[in-house]
């Protein structure tokens, strides 16, 4: 009951039926508060005649816009606030109108306010209120108002959008030339972009592939160049392409650092080979020298022998040394040679003077020349070698009186020049040089005759005494280092923490400081003890040097196996053997040679004469491969050249140098010096036949961006103009002529673009120029409607009964060949009429025909007849397919010639022709 008596006491705009709704929305006035409650309720109303009716009461935008944000977006509800704030009812400021627009979201509601506002700022404040780009796009092509339809273009930025504004914008040609514009830029640029980012995906797989390419002398400029190319690059590379960047130049960096790291290691051992050169060079001269002081000498003593014997062993000890780690120059070899040989000369007369001094000092006592004479032709003593003092006094004896007496002025002479040298060797404390010169004197002395030696043995005591006193000296000064050596060498053996090598070496190094004291301060007591203490650690040492001793054998076997391969390599060289695999073979060798050190000292000489040899040949063969090579170089050089010299194109020369580098690459490397000057002349004409093909790439790129500017101005000077009749064929061929001869155009998106315009602009044009053919003809036609009045007053007269009038042709009336004939033909038929049905069925196939033509299409009741006449176009266009100015010429010419025609049908069927004639001249808008 509740529910009815709601019913029965509810207004009546809650009414169920809609009808009564509508009736009370139309008696509410919005001016009461409850009422107009009531219209916003109604709405939304789910009947639409019922929202009208509401809708109509309410003038408020500000209302309904808040109604329709709420989710009531109804179509009346749409319509109504489109009217309001459009300005077309209502009374709301333009002001206020703004300001509501700019508060709307919808963009539907946007869109029809930018289509239909009163106002070019009401439609600019809705356009600025759109974001859909497909929205911008309707408002560019179809807005009413120039500035919104410049503004919605204007905000256009894809390409698919400016391209559809190009085809679309019909109504604003200003829009379509800038859309256009627009486009073609973009177009540009993005190929520009593309064109950038795969020149800079082409120079980072070049940096790639040198970052994975071999040593070669130019390898860090060419790096540095590629480094230069990238950063000239204007657009910004990805985060991959950085990424690739960044690790092939740290793969380039790693390849010219270890391409320095291994010139400074090979510097470096070249400086230590000079520098072991020159000390070994040092040690040959100090022999020389020593052997020529000797031969200078006017006596050898024992003293002078033991001296020469201990530089001779210590120069032996450190050549090996140094041979160890660096072979010796031949000539420096040959020097060493030499003066081993004087010396083991020297060595060998004074053991055999050794060997017989005693029997001759015993034949110089006795006085038996006879056998004094034996002993020194035994001797066999050299002819540039000074003799011994008893040697001196037995060549004295066995000669002549007067030339002894001679030969002991001299000596007495030379004993004083002798006295003064050690009088000032002696003041200088040359303790060595002195105790030396005066052991001589002394035996020189005694060997002249007492005359002779009288003058001077008082200064050589005095001398003598001095030299004693010089002696104390050092005996003094060397006690307390003695006794510091000797606690040295006794905590040393005594020490057991200290490892092998370090001690051997400091054991080496007492024994050889406690041997530079001499015979200062010496007794027997040290002596002892010092022998003791380095006989331990000789003990001691024992187990190191067995070791070490198998090292060194182990080493001289590695030697050996290492020469050995060396060797069968050099006996059977390969006749295309590659000098950097060769020089890789000498470093490795070297390297493997130096690892085995050291090797036993009596074994070291020879070995390291055959590894000599050997390093010699393999160098030997290595230049003659280099040699080689080099000519090989030169032979490319000069077939570059021509290349350079030669015509042809230049892609094909280049590609002829590529093949050429490539060879240049396979041959190796040539000898150090030439290389880099042969590479530097190679280089320079490959770059000059590469700039060549750059030049003619860059004369055809010209001469495609030429053409295709070329084919854009005709572009657009085609799409600006218009045929006005069909006569302008001509200037369309002429256009299309000059579009043939710009062919071909380069390809690429903008290409296909301009062909797809050109296109679409050629058919447009084809088209009009076809329809003002057609309307050509039907303004013929018209003229001819005083002719064709003419032929149907004649068949009037004639179907009446009359005579078979002949009609003639009106004056000032032009006609062509057919027409004329069609004209003898209608005259012709008034003199044996045909049938009426024939006639009509004639009439009605030229109805037919022309609504094919006009059209497109025919009643269902003239199909047979469309059939047909297609049947006959088929037949009729085999040769050649008519134009549809041609087809309108025949079928108006076919009318021309049908007759006679009673005037009821043609009454009946003049309508339709006039109709189909009238669609024929209609004209597109350009």
């Amino acid at each position: 009951m509740s529910g009815l008596f709601r019913r029965l006491f509810a207004p009546r705009w809650q009414h169920p039926d809609p009808r009564v709704r509508c009736q009370a929305a139309a008696r509410l006035d919005a001016s009461r508060d409850d009422h107009r409650q009531a219209l916003e309720r109604l709405v939304h109303d789910e009947a639409p005649e019922v929202r009208a009716a509401a809708l109509s009461h309410l003038d408020s935008p500000e209302t309904l816009l808040g109604l329709y944000q709420d989710g009531g977006a109804s179509r009346e509800l749409t319509q109504r606030l489109v009217a309001l704030l459009a300005g077309r009812e209502g009374s709301t400021e333009l002001d206020q109108r703004i300001a509501l627009v700019e508060r709307i979201e919808a963009p539907a509601l946007l869109a029809e306010l930018c289509l239909n506002g009163d106002n070019q700022q009401l439609r600019l404040a809705a356009l600025a209120r759109l974001q859909d780009e497909q929205a911008l796009i309707r408002q560019a092509c179809d807005n009413g108002i120039a500035a919104v339809r410049h503004a919605a273009a204007a905000r256009v930025e894809s390409e698919e959008g400016l391209a559809r504004l190009a085809q679309e914008a019909r109504r604003d040609r200003q829009v379509m030339r800038q859309a256009r514009e627009r486009l073609n830029r973009l177009r540009a640029d993005a190929a520009e972009l593309a064109a950038a980012r795969e020149q800079r995906e082409a120079l980072l797989s070049d940096l790639e592939r040198h970052a994975a390419a071999p040593w070669e002398p130019l390898y860090a400029g060419r790096f540095r160049h590629l480094m230069r190319e990238w950063a000239s690059l204007k657009d910004q590379p990805d985060a991959t392409q950085e990424r690739r960047y960044q690790d092939a130049c740290l793969r380039c960096r790693k390849v010219v650092g270890d391409h320095e790291a291994q010139q400074r290691a090979s510097e470096a051992a070249e400086a230590r080979r000079e520098s072991a050169d020159q000390a070994r060079e040092a040690l040959v001269e100090a022999l020389e020298e020593g052997l020529d002081a000797l031969a200078r000498s006017d006596v050898v003593t024992a003293q002078d022998i033991a001296s020469l014997r201990a530089q001779k062993q210590l120069l032996a000890h450190r050549w090996q040394a140094f041979s160890d780690h660096h072979l010796a120059d031949e000539q420096l070899r040959h020097r060493y040679d030499a003066a081993r040989q004087r010396f083991d000369r020297v060595s060998q007369s004074w053991v055999r003077f050794d060997e017989r001094s005693t029997e001759l000092q015993r034949a110089l006592t006795d006085g038996d020349d006879e056998r004094l004479t034996a002993l020194v032709e035994a001797l066999e003593w050299p002819e540039d070698l000074p003799p011994t003092p008893l040697l001196q006094r037995a060549r004295r004896q066995l000669a002549r009186p007067e030339t002894r007496h001679e030969d002991e002025d001299e000596q007495a002479a030379r004993l004083g020049k002798e006295l003064d040298e050690l009088e000032q060797l002696l003041e200088r404390g040359a303790f060595k040089g002195a105790s030396r010169l005066h052991q001589r004197l002394r035996q020189a002395a005694e060997s002249l005759a007492p005359a002779s030696r009288r003058p001077h043995e008082a200064r050589l005591r005095q001398l003598g005494a001095r030299l004693a006193e010089l002696r104390d000296w050092r005996s003094f000064v060397a006690g307390p280092k003695r006794d510091q050596l000797l606690q040295a060498i006794e905590a040393l053996a005594d020490d057991q923490s200290v490892a092998d090598a370090p001690l051997d070496r400091r054991h080496r190094q007492l024994i050889k400081e406690w041997k530079a004291l001499g015979d200062a301060a010496a007794n027997r007591e040290l002596a002892t003890r010092f022998r003791a203490a380095s006989d331990r650690i000789h003990e001691r040492l024992t187990p190191w040097r067995t070791r070490l001793d198998e090292e060194r054998q182990a080493n001289l076997a590695t030697r050996e196996a290492l020469c050995e391969q060396l060797e069968t390599l050099l006996a059977q060289p390969a006749e295309s053997a590659d000098p950097d695999a060769l020089r890789e073979i000498r470093d490795r060798a070297r390297d493997q040679w130096r690892r085995a050190s050291p090797v036993p000292r009596d074994r070291a000489e020879a070995i390291g004469r055959r590894f000599g040899r050997i390093r010699h040949a393999l160098q030997a063969l290595i230049d003659g491969r280099a040699r080689e090579i080099a000519e090989a170089k030169r032979e490319l050089i000069e077939q570059a050249r021509g290349l350079l010299a030669r015509e042809g194109p230049p892609a094909r020369r280049a590609e002829q140098v590529k093949a050429l580098q490539r060879q240049w690459r396979e041959l190796g490397r040539a000898p150090r010096g030439e290389e880099q000057a042969l590479w530097r002349e190679f280089r320079h004409l490959c770059d000059q036949v590469f700039a060549s093909r750059e030049a003619e790439r860059d004369s055809r790129a010209r001469q495609a961006r030429e053409r295709l500017d070329a084919m854009q101005a005709l572009i657009d000077r085609l799409d600006a103009w218009q045929p006005a009749g069909s006569g302008d064929e001509a200037t369309l061929g002429a256009a299309i002529a000059e579009a043939a001869s710009l062919e071909p155009l380069p390809g690429g998106r903008r290409t296909e673009g301009m062909r797809r315009r050109w296109s679409g602009i050629i058919r447009a044009r084809r088209e009009r120029l076809e329809r003002l053919a057609v309307i050509e003809e039907v303004r013929a036609w018209r003229d001819t409607q005083p002719l064709l009045l003419a032929h149907l007053k004649a068949d009037a007269e004639r179907l009446g009964g009359g005579p078979p009038g002949e009609v003639p042709l009106p004056e000032g009336l032009t006609l062509d060949d057919d027409m004329r004939s069609a004209h003898r033909r209608r005259n012709a038929a008034r003199q044996d009429p045909p049938g009426v049905d024939e006639v009509e069925e004639r009439l009605a196939r030229v109805r037919v025909h022309l609504s094919l033509l006009a059209v497109g299409s025919v009643s269902h009741r003239d199909e047979p007849l469309r059939l047909a006449i297609q049947v006959e176009r088929l037949n009729e266009n085999l040769g050649r397919e008519l134009s549809r100015a041609e087809e309108v010429h025949g079928v108006l010419r076919d009318l021309l010639a049908t007759g006679p025609v009673p005037p009821e049908l043609w009454s009946r069927e003049v309508g339709e022709l006039d109709r189909m004639l009238e669609r024929l001249t209609r004209l597109p808008p350009p």
